[in-house]
């Protein structure tokens, strides 16, 4: 599956606490990523096409289709599986396509008890030449139910033609353009890359070509420095070094047992799952110590 990683950027690790920004697809592949683990952050699954079932050490056990909302809490430590729900045998791969986010928790809340949610119907929003649909966080007068522990944004817009959308000042914002295409201050933004928009803007002028759709993130400077390594998002090279650790402790575990280490096991990846059984090991660390991003 071609997937295109926009956030973290060299100099720009984060858009107020969000940290992470995958696109994947539009691809016809079955999509099997085996249980692994996070600490430290939230992931926020936005699928735009095909449906997707999640699995948790929490319980959890959804299938997620466009238009809905997967939140999962890592806090201290949680271990999760994502595989596209696949049609009836002789029938075509359906296009899976979609985002995947991850917000950084901030320093009171990132050991807390993990946790997981689905919302199934979201607000949306309107104004000048603008729909929206708020994910998280609020936007145009509009809050999303969506637990986040930052003050935050995360819309998916659709416009054609000018548009105005209102922004917090206190924010920095970045606008990932899905399709169509946006001209932001006379500069074109095509589908991709990620633009940066900076901090001190109470509104967004656009000029968008029919059919254009985008996603807006944003929230308060964050103000923590973040060392990112594979799946966690930690403070030091220690704590993510007892992270990795504490993840290959558990490669004996079996889905029977009771008592289970840090991250839990997510339900069907026992040895008798077939295709399905197994885990994600880490990778080695790198032979270097590991230092937080900067931003420049």
């Amino acid at each position: 599956m071609n997937v295109q990683r926009t956030l973290p950027q060299r100099g720009l690790p984060t858009i107020g606490a969000w940290c992470f920004l995958d696109s994947f697809g539009p691809d016809r592949t079955a999509m099997s990523v085996l249980p692994h683990p996070h600490i430290g952050l939230q992931t926020v699954t936005w699928p735009l096409a095909g449906h997707i079932r999640h699995r948790d050490s929490v319980g959890s056990d959804v299938v997620v289709r466009p238009g809905e909302l997967n939140i999962m809490t890592a806090g201290h430590g949680v271990s999760h599986s994502e595989f596209a729900v696949l049609p009836p045998a002789g029938e075509a791969l359906p296009v899976q396509r979609g985002l995947q986010l991850w917000v950084a928790l901030p320093g009171g809340e990132r050991h807390r008890a993990p946790a997981f949610e689905q919302h199934r119907e979201l607000p949306r929003s309107s104004g000048e030449g603008f729909t929206a649909t708020v994910m998280v966080g609020e936007f145009a007068g509009v809050t999303s139910p969506a637990t986040m522990y930052s003050p935050i944004v995360g819309a998916d817009v659709s416009c054609g033609g000018a548009a105005v959308l209102p922004l917090t000042a206190g924010f920095e914002h970045g606008i990932l353009v899905l399709d169509g295409g946006l001209a932001v201050d006379g500069q074109e933004v095509p589908p991709g890359p990620l633009g940066y928009l900076g901090t001190g803007r109470t509104e967004l002028q656009v000029q968008a070509l029919p059919g254009t759709r985008f996603l807006l993130i944003g929230g308060e400077p964050f103000q923590e420095e973040l060392l990112m390594w594979w799946n966690f998002v930690g403070r030091t090279h220690e704590e993510v070094e007892q992270a990795r650790s504490d993840w290959e402790a558990q490669a004996g575990l079996q889905e029977t047992q009771t008592a289970v280490a840090r991250y839990g096991l997510v339900p069907g990846h026992g040895p008798d799952a077939g295709p399905e059984a197994g885990r994600i090991p880490a990778p080695p660390l790198p032979g270097v110590r590991l230092t937080p991003r900067k931003r420049l």
